[in-house]
């Protein structure tokens, strides 16, 4: 029986062949996204979820209350928070802190390669249980000239030479030796480095409670209850600073980062696990309207299917034999889109691997994927035919044998519910791509407060520190540079923030203790070179002002938090030490350009400067001027790689995760829109065949071809007007949420509607009228002829 079901449907789908195309071809598109959406949500569902000690792994936030209650959040600590830990809190079963990401030189022999790692705890390793493939994970970091490669690196500087015990220079300076090597880090992790070594520095990187300036990481001991534990976190800050600090600490698993990492008034509310389910949600959509497409199409040709059913029936058929055989063609059609999805998949997955910019892959020979997929073809399959099949079979065979010319058999109303449902779906991504787009190109004009054309950061690398001065003259004096600053972290981020222990005059206590900052260092010329502008007092000179030691710019989001009036020549304490404020700076943009501008405290210090800042001259052209930049710098620096960044293209780069969701909202939209034409050019065609006789006698009594084409376009376009006015409100509520996330965000517009609707009813009516056109064009003697 099941042969015949096969047979039968095969010589069916291979009868109608314009049909089973439009199907095959709808059905392989919806579920090619639905597979390459579901490799992706896979992977994001993973996500720092593989350690064996995952559900005691936890990250330390730190958490203060401002003095309007406003709660706010952090994820990187002070470095005493570690040590404090470990000691006063029996529950801890390790802790370790882990510094910036900092990209150094590795030298081996002649060999030499710049790559970023990050300096750890030896805990580190024995915490996040990534694979050694050689070493001892106990010893690995236990001196604090041992260094861990990834196996990647490790194969880059040493080739096929065993590296264990190797010695190589960090910097061009300091000796390290290779301890182990590390399998290379997995594409669901948000740890992101090649080598790690042991953290020496703590002290002198955060000296007290209110240097934030690490990730801190704490293992737990088994059947430890983090909540209790959080609520004995509560005072630590204040014990340890002897109630000079607010805030406190909490721990947050290290599983739930990467998707829950979204906090209001201290609660997690959600994060990327919203995009993740936005997109799979999506996926399923489009799946839809393919479906869809299958049952309209089946149901309006159930005439032709009508005859079929009787005689079956006649003939002694059981309904659940019509069901079957239906069902069997649904997913012979699922099978054969099925495997054409799988192999478009693996032809586009590189393309949205550009987008995700993850290394997505799926292999067909794992198990779990082979049952995966075999469960999906069927389960569509069975989504597409189940309702079909139960209508065609219903159908009762005195009449369906009497006479087969209405077209009424099968409700018109559910199938135009149907066509209304696809192309809203797609008229509601059509907008969200405007609206996505549009707050992009929003944000992107947003005023950064600086002029970030003609600048460049380099890294303060080898010996440029100490040849500082030399290279800022040459530069300038050739005619390279208008201006050179360095400072401690690039414009584009900060050199950390601080919280509490801030005091001036006419702050109160809890104020003080409250106010926070984000940080910068500079020696001097950072208005000039940045293009800052100076609301009032000077810039800091601590190259050339010995008493600028204790100098301090802020900008006007500080001078308002702390409600100073004429803040120029006050101080201002932070710690043990008094600083003056020389200067007030306009507000620029260091974190995201959809946030509020914070507090900014930029202090004057000739250390720990990492970021060389270079304003090149208008005069010539950029290509040149690198040139004899990298001269300048080689001359100085000549172990060290020229390497660069434009200040326009790292800030251009914080839009990354907005232009991800701008992308996919296009390709799927484009996909929707193009799944429902597909599903009205079979409807338009079949009912065109349908009225082959009635259009013959219209024009024969002196019809247009346009007035034909009107009257079978006009219901279709019908349907996708009651889709936009229904689609509008969705779409404006889904993405009016959706902006919520973002301080810095647009209004949404009247035309973001008009133009989605404009282009539906186009593509639309461009579907419909090239199949009425057609037949309208026929010949009314070949199309009147009697069979």
């Amino acid at each position: 029986m099941i042969k015949n079901h096969i047979k039968i449907a095969w010589r069916n789908l291979w009868k109608s062949k314009s049909y089973s195309i439009i199907n095959i071809v709808g059905l392989s598109i919806g579920m090619t996204a639905v597979l390459i959406i579901g490799i992706w949500v896979q992977n994001q569902l993973q996500f720092d979820n593989f350690y064996t000690d995952k559900e005691d792994i936890y990250k330390v936030w730190n958490k203060n209350l401002n003095e309007v209650g406003k709660i706010s959040l952090q994820e990187y600590t002070s470095g005493q928070a570690t040590p404090a830990l470990i000691t006063d809190y029996p529950e801890v079963e390790r802790s370790a802190r882990m510094y910036w990401s900092t990209s150094r030189l590795l030298s081996f022999d002649d060999k030499k390669i710049k790559s970023k790692g990050n300096e750890v705890d030896p805990a580190f390793i024995q915490m996040f249980d990534f694979k050694l493939l050689k070493g001892n994970s106990s010893k690995a970091l236990a001196d604090t000239r041992n260094i861990i490669l990834t196996a990647s690196l490790a194969k880059s500087i040493f080739g096929d030479i065993d590296p264990l015990d190797k010695t190589i220079l960090l910097d061009n300076k300091e000796p390290y030796k290779v301890s182990a090597v590390l399998q290379d880090l997995p594409g669901n992790t948000n740890f992101d480095f090649n080598y790690l070594i042991p953290l020496v520095k703590a002290e002198e990187y955060s000296p007290n409670w209110n240097t934030i300036a690490f990730a801190t990481y704490v293992q737990l001991k088994k059947g430890t209850n983090v909540n209790d534990f959080n609520n004995k976190l509560t005072d630590i800050i204040k014990r340890k600073t002897n109630s000079q600090l607010g805030g406190s600490l909490f721990l947050y698993p290290i599983a739930k980062m990467h998707l829950y990492s979204k906090f209001e008034q201290g609660i997690p509310v959600g994060g990327k696990i919203d995009q993740v389910k936005l997109v799979a949600g999506i996926g399923l959509l489009i799946l839809l309207i393919a479906c869809i497409n299958f049952i309209n199409l089946s149901t309006a040709r159930s005439q032709k299917r009508a005859k079929e059913v009787a005689i079956r029936k006649v003939a002694g058929a059981q309904r659940f034999n019509l069901i079957m055989q239906f069902l069997t063609e649904s997913l012979l059609l699922s099978m054969i889109s099925g495997v054409l999805a799988i192999v478009l998949a693996i032809f586009a997955l590189p393309l949205f691997n550009t987008i995700f910019d993850k290394p997505l892959t799926f292999s067909l020979s794992d198990p779990k994927i082979g049952f995966f997929l075999i469960g999906f073809i069927l389960l569509t399959g069975l989504l597409a035919g189940l309702y079909p099949a139960f209508v065609l079979s219903a159908f009762k065979p005195i009449k369906s044998l009497k006479k087969v010319n209405s077209f009424k058999k099968i409700p018109l109303n559910f199938r135009e519910l149907l066509v209304i449902l696809q192309f809203g779906i797609a008229i509601i991504l059509m907008i969200a791509t405007i609206v996505v787009r549009q707050q992009i190109e929003y944000a992107g004009q947003r005023d950064v407060g600086y002029n970030s054309s003609q600048l460049i950061e380099i890294g303060m690398e080898g010996d440029l520190g100490k040849n500082y001065e030399a290279i800022k003259s040459e530069l300038i004096n050739n005619g390279v540079a208008a201006a050179v600053t360095r400072s401690g972290a690039s414009l584009t981020g900060n050199a950390g923030s601080a919280w509490g222990g801030f005091s001036w005059e006419g702050a109160t206590p809890e104020q003080a203790k409250k106010m926070g900052f984000n940080l910068e260092r500079t020696e001097g010329d950072l208005v000039k070179t940045v293009g800052l502008k100076l609301i009032a007092g000077r810039d800091i000179d601590y190259a050339r002002m010995a008493a600028d030691s204790t100098a301090v710019l802020l900008n006007e989001a500080a001078i308002k938090e702390m409600n100073l009036e004429n803040p120029v020549g006050t101080y201002i304490k932070w710690g043990s030490k008094t600083y003056t404020i020389v200067g007030i700076i306009n507000d620029y943009i260091s974190g995201s350009p959809y946030n509020p501008v914070t507090p900014l405290f930029i202090y004057a210090t000739k250390k720990s400067l990492f970021n060389l800042i270079i304003r090149t001259s208008p005069v010539s052209s950029i290509q040149d001027q690198l040139k004899q930049i990298e001269q300048t710098l080689k001359k100085f620096n000549p172990a060290y790689p020229f390497e660069y960044q434009f200040v326009d293209q790292k800030f251009a780069g914080k839009f990354k995760e907005q232009q991800q969701t701008a992308k996919l909202a296009f390709i799927f939209s484009g996909l929707a829109i193009f799944i429902s034409c597909l599903g009205l050019f079979g409807l338009a065609s079949y009912i065109a065949e349908l009225k082959t006789k009635e259009i013959g006698i219209r024009k024969v009594l002196g019809a247009s071809v346009s007035g034909i084409t009107a009257m079978l376009s006009k219901d279709f376009i019908k349907l996708v007007v009651i889709s936009i006015i229904l689609a509008a409100p969705l779409a404006w509520w889904s993405m009016n949420k959706w902006l919520q996330d973002f301080s810095y965000r647009i209004e949404i517009q009247w035309w973001f509607f008009a133009l989605a609707g404009a282009a539906a009813l186009l593509i639309a009516f461009v579907t419909v009228s090239s199949q009425a056109i057609r037949a309208a064009s026929h010949n009314p003697v070949k199309t009147l002829r009697d069979e």
